[in-house]
C-alpha cells in the first residue's frame, strides 16, 4: 500500500471489524478453494494509485473470481489473460467514445498509474463463488476510501457504473456542494451494457472536465 494511503488508513487497521476480516481471510487462504487476488495483490489499486494523485475513481463491486483474473484493479486483468464480458464492453465504448483502438490486452496499470482509482467495494473473493467475501468488512473499509475522497476539495471525476457502485457512493457522498464530478451509467455487462453504458460518454466528458479544472487529460489507450 503507497505511504499516503498507509497514514489515511492506519487507524482502520487497529479497529475490531479489520482484525475479524483479517481472522476470516487467514481462513479462506487456508482453505482449498483459491483466493483472488493473490495476497500481495489485495491492495494494489491503493498501491498503484496514491491519495494525492487521484483524479478518477471507477468503482467495481468484487474481483474477478477466475484463475488469474485478479490483479486487484477494478476492471482490470494481466496481459495474456482474455477480457472478460464487461472489460470488452468498457473498450467497446472507448472506441466509440475517444476513438481508442481496441487493445491487445485488458491490463489497465497505465490508468492507475495517471491517477484513475480502480476500486472494488471488496477486494478479495473465493474461486468461482462472486460475492463471496461480501459482508466480512471490506465495504466498511472501501467506505472509508471513498469517503476520504468525497471530503477532498480537489476536484474527482466519480464514474459509477452500475447499482452497487451508485449506491455505495449515495450513502457516502456530502450532500453539501462539491467540487467533484459523479457521472452515473448502468454497469458495463452484457447484461445492462445496452440500457445506457454504450454512449454514456464517460471517458470523453471526464478528460472536458479535468481540463475545466487545470488538471491533465487521461490518456485511455493502452
Amino acid at each position: 500500500m503507497e505511504l499516503s494511503w498507509k497514514a489515511l488508513l492506519s487507524l482502520e487497521f487497529e479497529k475490531p471489524y479489520m482484525q475479524e476480516l483479517k481472522n476470516f481471510l487467514e481462513k479462506e487462504m487456508g482453505s482449498a478453494t483459491p483466493i483472488y487476488p493473490p495476497a500481495p495483490l489485495i491492495f494494489n489499486a491503493l498501491a498503484q494509485t496514491p491519495f494525492d494523485a487521484v483524479k478518477v475513481v471507477i468503482i467495481g463491486q468484487d474481483p474477478y473470481h477466475g484463475k488469474d483474473q485478479a490483479e486487484g484493479l477494478s476492471f482490470s486483468v494481466p496481459k495474456g489473460i482474455v477480457p472478460p464480458p464487461s472489460l470488452q464492453n468498457i473498450f467497446k465504448e472507448l472506441e466509440k467514445d475517444v476513438g481508442m483502438p481496441r487493445p491487445s490486452h485488458g491490463n489497465l496499470l497505465s490508468w492507475a498509474k495517471q491517477g484513475v482509482l480502480l476500486l472494488n467495494a471488496t477486494l478479495t473473493v473465493r474461486e468461482g463463488q462472486p460475492k463471496s467475501h461480501f459482508g466480512r468488512g471490506w465495504e466498511r473499509f472501501t467506505d472509508k476510501i471513498v469517503e476520504s475522497l468525497c471530503q477532498k476539495r480537489d476536484p474527482i471525476v466519480f464514474l459509477l457504473w452500475g447499482k452497487s457502485a451508485l449506491d455505495k457512493f449515495q450513502h457516502i457522498e456530502n450532500r453539501g456542494p462539491s467540487p467533484h464530478l459523479v457521472l452515473t451509467a448502468p454497469h458495463p455487462s452484457p447484461l445492462s451494457a445496452y440500457a445506457g453504458f454504450f454512449g454514456c460518454c464517460h471517458f470523453s466528458k471526464t478528460n472536458q472536465f479535468l481540463l475545466s479544472v487545470g488538471k491533465t487529460e487521461i490518456d485511455w489507450s493502452l
